[in-house]
């Protein structure tokens, strides 16, 4: 290899064993986030140097085994072989591995060193299995894998460069297979490598002996063997296999487990096992029965409670900063449409992206809280059995949770979910929890239009949030049982021992993150509210119509008349635009739930974001800046009549079309940024297309029997 020539280093290991504070160790702030090819697993890529050598480090996904039961073991595997279609084959593999959870994380590791690939293998957390009574001889332990091993403790960056120069030294050349089974076993084995020497002829005798291994036990996703020959191989195989005492399916586990367990009999030394003990303690608190769901439930609370409401303060900096922007930009650039569309399209759209930033990053923070000390997979443990009932997986809860905040970090969040069905259902139901955005739109409507004072409106607020989990609930557990139908998903866990999270890796994983939901997320919620942009704002008022207007304001006496004025523009023009147009084109179609065209231009607004809805009313009805408290909107709304029809002259905000308009904002998938992430998370526009018609469908379906329902009983 050239001198000069970047090296391929792969970084592999299991869940909960240090990988990804190695991986920043290792490579600092020179890393970037995307997605592997064709999937949306999460691939991270950095650099980092040793003796002027220059490596990019793949972090790959987190898996237990090289058995491609999962899309996360499968990109691990062909990564690892160079089959990726963007990877080259790696230089070398560093694999982390839990010195406190060593029997455990061996399995993948000598499945990685069986497969021919060089490798160095990284001893992490040291400091947590001598700890827990282990004394672990790296020496032995070396001479037992065939590959160097060095000790570290990646938290506080022991070993790191140790790890570096074992990289540049070089590895061993890989072991063969060090585990055997019966001579007529290992016979039909050996067949089976010949057969794929013929097709596979530049492969090594390691890799082909590995490749052999996985198609005998089979059980992944990808053990169609490459030949007839070979098939014929596997079969016979997996029949001598049976015929001496062996089952295909678990042989190797088996017997590599069997093997792993005699080198750590030679290379670790125990004593009382004290950090077990600890984790055991506090567990009978925090899983107990009763307690346990409590402290859970207090927890999230206060998750809650952060994205809720903590975050409205940097939200509120945001969007002050965002205006204040938009109004210097404003009084610099002179009026037109190009100042038009910088203000209120450009600026605007960015600001609609950026003011969700602190609830994903304060979403952000307390999943790697949870994820860090181990209480997450505790979480998951105790939810298992209430979200299996809904048809979810139990590590759905969190994610459900966070979308009453907002439905974006709450999809962003089902990445937690290994099961690819279990974790589209549950992007598929997050947008039904009410999420922040919804509540002005209630509370305007609820206060102006819901009888009984305010313990019925609070009761009726509270209806509306339940009746979305409700919704969540049935429509996952119709998911499960027709569309994403499949054998339900065992929750396989590993109690990892509770630490102390690591702040500089809690650092880097925000700032990861809300990069990527501004990139994600931004260029689509930018282009779309241009779009609603134009369609308010063009085709403007007739020239004749503009300076009655211009002389009305000349002759205003007072800065009121001045306002109102202004409003009364504002409503002529909205009235004249391609919005208003679009708006009395679906009044038809809107008619039966009661609506009119202003709020069919409302409902079509607020698909940028619900929470248009309130300020689209306060353009329609000319009353100027409008939030759920301006009294004069909700004055305007009460006093709205027909305008055509046989319904002309009569109220439009009734109580049952009041209803009808909350059941529509309960199911509707009205947040252009919900579904560009969606489309992000899911890689595909069939699942977000789908989400938004069911969506509409039940919407509709609700409002109108809603309005039905109630008419009835008035």
């Amino acid at each position: 290899m050239n001198a000069n020539e970047r090296r391929i280093a792969v970084l592999a290991g299991n869940p909960n064993s240090g990988k990804t504070t190695l991986f920043n160790a290792l490579t600092g702030l020179r890393q970037k986030v995307g997605n592997y090819a064709g999937v949306t697993v999460e691939r991270k890529t950095g650099v980092f140097e040793t003796n002027g050598a220059e490596w990019s480090l793949i972090d790959l996904p987190g898996a237990y085994s090289l058995t491609a039961r999962s899309p996360e073991e499968t990109i691990a595997r062909k990564a690892l072989r160079g089959e990726m279609e963007d990877l080259p084959k790696p230089n070398l593999a560093i694999i982390v591995v839990d010195a406190s959870n060593l029997d455990r994380n061996l399995y993948l590791a000598t499945q990685i060193l069986n497969m021919g690939v060089p490798s160095v293998i990284a001893l992490n957390m040291m400091d947590q299995a001598e700890t827990a009574g282990a004394q672990i001889d790296a020496d032995i332990l070396a001479a037992q894998l065939g590959a160097p091993v060095v000790p570290m403790i990646a938290t506080r960056g022991e070993g790191v460069e140790e790890l570096k120069a074992a990289a540049e030294n070089g590895a061993s050349e890989p072991p063969m297979r060090p585990w055997r089974l019966d001579d007529e076993s290992e016979a039909a084995l050996s067949y089976v490598s010949l057969a794929l020497g013929r097709v596979h002829k530049e492969a090594s005798d390691a890799e082909l002996d590995s490749e052999a291994v996985r198609l005998v036990a089979g059980g992944d996703s990808e053990s169609t063997p490459p030949s007839d020959e070979a098939a014929e191989a596997v079969a016979e195989a997996r029949n001598t296999l049976s015929q001496n005492g062996h089952t295909p399916e678990t042989f190797e586990a088996q017997a590599r487990h069997r093997w792993i367990r005699s080198v750590t009999a030679k290379a670790v030394g125990r004593s009382e096992n004290a950090l077990l003990s600890r984790s055991d303690r506090i567990d009978s608190v925090l899983t107990h029965r009763v307690f346990g769901p409590l402290i859970l439930l207090a927890a999230a609370l206060l998750a809650f409670q952060a994205i809720f409401s903590w975050a409205s303060i940097p939200m509120d900096w945001i969007d002050a900063g965002v205006s204040a922007l938009g109004g210097w930009v404003g009084g610099w650039m002179p009026e037109g449409a190009l100042s038009g569309l910088i203000v209120d399209g450009v600026i605007a759209g960015v600001g609609s992206v950026v003011i969700f930033l602190p609830q994903i990053l304060f979403l952000f923070f307390f999943i790697g809280l949870l994820e860090d000390t181990g209480y997450m997979a505790r979480a998951a443990f105790m939810m298992d059995r209430f979200m299996r009932g809904m048809g979810l997986h139990g590590n759905a809860f969190i994610p459900l949770l966070s979308s009453f905040a907002c439905a974006i970090p709450g999809i962003m969040a089902t990445r937690t979910i290994s099961e690819p069905k279990d974790r589209l259902a549950t992007i598929l139901v997050a947008p039904l929890m009410a999420c922040s955005a919804r509540l002005p739109v209630y509370v305007l409507i609820i206060a102006a239009f819901i009888p009984g004072g305010a313990w019925a409106q609070s009761l009726s607020l509270t209806g509306l949030y339940l009746l979305g989990v409700l919704a969540a609930m049935a429509m996952a557990f119709l998911f499960k049982k027709t569309l994403l139908r499949g054998e339900a998903a065992p929750l396989i866990l590993e109690l990892p021992p509770y630490r102390l999270p690591n702040w500089r890796t809690l650092f880097f994983r925000l700032w990861d993150r809300s990069g990527e939901f501004i990139k994600r997320a931004g260029g689509m919620i930018l282009a779309a509210t241009i779009v609603l942009w134009f369609m308010a704002s063009y085709p403007k008022l007739p020239a004749d119509v503009e300076a009655a207007y211009e002389t009305r304001l000349a002759a205003a006496e007072t800065e009121a008349a001045e306002q109102q004025i202004e409003n009364e523009r504002a409503e002529a023009a909205i009235s004249n635009s391609f919005a208003a147009r679009l708006g009395r084109w679906t009044e038809p179609a809107l008619r039966p739930l009661g609506f009119d065209w202003r709020i069919g231009v409302g409902v079509i607004a607020s698909f940028a974001a619900r929470e248009v809805f309130v300020g689209a009313m306060g353009t329609l009805y000319g009353v100027g800046e409008a939030d759920d408290d301006t009294k004069s909107l909700q004055e305007r709304l009460e006093g709205a009549v027909w305008e055509s029809g046989d319904k002309k002259g009569e109220n439009i905000y009734t109580l049952p079309t009041a209803v009808a308009l909350l059941l529509f904002y309960v199911f509707a998938l009205q947040c252009v940024s919900t579904v560009a992430v969606m489309r992000r998370e899911t890689n595909s526009w069939r699942w977000p297309a789908f989400a938004w018609v069911y969506m509409f469908i039940l919407a509709y379906g609700f409002a109108w029997a809603g309005r039905v329902a109630v008419a009835a009983f008035i």
